[in-house]
């Protein structure tokens, strides 16, 4: 379960951008990446606390996805699919290459503080480290199906997707409602990405080593829906670990079984179908 959080973390951004603002981001892991390696050095370096890096890890990477976004996205908005894919994918192995030059090929490590690294007893013995990520994964996924389902901006980016020109004209900025989608997107997968330096690790191939498991928990999920997103990241988590624990011979394959499995079943994913008006 906490593996299907922390994939959740990490994707619930890939699944806003191409579900609401359709737009293809495979380089999506790479700024899970860099949360990681941001938190990793200025624990190191500085001497941070870890929990002390991890609202500024949110807001480096959400303002590294407004540049990003600002100077190279846009222009690709009309573009096709395939543009896209072929630009971003571009863009991951540039971030793994330059990965590798500022800090190395080696796994990076993290320091707990000691709280989190003791073991709490709820009926079987769990490490509280693994019950913290449960509960900051329940609460932001709260916070953000709130904030795109109940609130003010929420409803402007929904109505800057379907009709950006009508959304113009009723005086929202479709440019900015973009850019703070981008942000709070980037900014949850470079959390994600700190959180899971401990359980995952982190080397310069993690935004291409986990970029698959993105794409599985979006396909799972559906496209822009956060519960349902969060409901694959778990299912797909379960699937991977267990599999890989009880079956070894052929774990990895149990993962994509299931998901093909969901898929015949349901075409788009867990997200319900909309009811005809």
């Amino acid at each position: 379960m906490v593996y299907g959080v922390l994939l959740f973390l990490m994707a619930v951004g890939l699944s806003v951008t191409m579900g609401l603002m359709g737009f293809v981001n495979l380089a999506h892991g790479a700024f899970a990446m860099l949360g990681g390696y941001i938190a990793a050095t200025l624990m190191a370096k500085a001497g941070w606390p870890f929990l002390g890096t991890l609202p500024l890890v949110f807001l480096v990477v959400g303002l590294v996805g407004v540049l990003f976004e600002r100077t190279l996205y846009r222009r690709l908005y009309g573009a096709g699919e395939l543009d896209q894919v072929l630009f971003t994918i571009g863009l991951v192995f540039m971030a793994v290459a330059a990965a590798t030059l500022v800090w190395g090929p080696l796994q990076q490590a993290v320091r707990l503080p000691p709280f989190l690294l003791e073991r709490i007893k709820f009926g079987i013995d769990l490490p509280a480290y693994r019950l913290f990520l449960l509960v900051v994964g329940g609460v932001l996924t709260v916070v953000v199906v709130l904030g795109l389902e109940r609130t003010r901006f929420g409803a402007q980016v929904r109505a800057a997707v379907d009709n950006p020109r009508m959304a113009t004209g009723l005086g929202i900025n479709v440019e900015v409602v973009f850019a703070v989608t981008f942000a709070i997107g980037s900014g949850l997968a470079g959390l994600g990405g700190a959180l899971s330096v401990q359980i995952l690790g982190l080397d310069p191939t993690f935004a291409l080593k986990h970029l698959v498991y993105f794409l599985l928990v979006v396909s799972v999920g559906g496209l822009g829906s956060i519960p349902s997103t969060l409901g694959a990241a778990v299912l797909l988590g379960l699937c991977d670990v267990a599999g890989k624990y009880y079956v070894p011979q052929v774990g990895a394959f149990i993962l994509y079984t299931v998901m093909v499995g969901i898929l015949i079943w349901r075409p788009q994913g867990f997200k319900p179908a909309k009811r005809a008006r």
